[in-house]
């Protein structure tokens, strides 16, 4: 089951709300679109890594707030979206998930 996180653009700075949707899940991907409607190449197939792997995990959109899409880049020295965090911790975009899923190595990383 995945669920979607929408920071708000009011209320804490972008830096915390990031800092707050990492904490409070085990694994977020912030992408483009959402689990069930990507909204770009990458985020497709990141999704459908997570799926392959049965992996509990939110979604935030980085497209329904420009502060967190360009605050989320800076939250984690990455460039480019999507980006996977697990248990607090950014593991990288679409190229480094499909790294560490080939080499079995995000399937260990999910069930530490």
């Amino acid at each position: 089951m995945t669920d979607t996180v929408n920071p708000s653009q009011d209320a804490p700075s972008v830096d915390e709300q990031i800092k707050q949707t990492v904490t409070d899940h085990e694994v977020v991907l912030f992408m483009k679109g959402n689990a069930n409607f990507p909204q770009c190449g990458f985020s497709g197939r990141a999704v459908q890594i997570l799926k392959a792997l049965e992996a509990e995990f939110v979604t935030v959109d980085v497209l329904a707030n420009d502060a967190v899409r360009e605050g989320i880049k800076t939250f984690s020295n990455w460039p480019t979206i999507p980006q996977l965090y697990v248990k607090g911790e950014f593991l990288g975009g679409s190229d480094i998930m499909t790294e560490m899923y080939e080499s079995g190595e995000l399937e260990q990383t999910l069930k530490a």
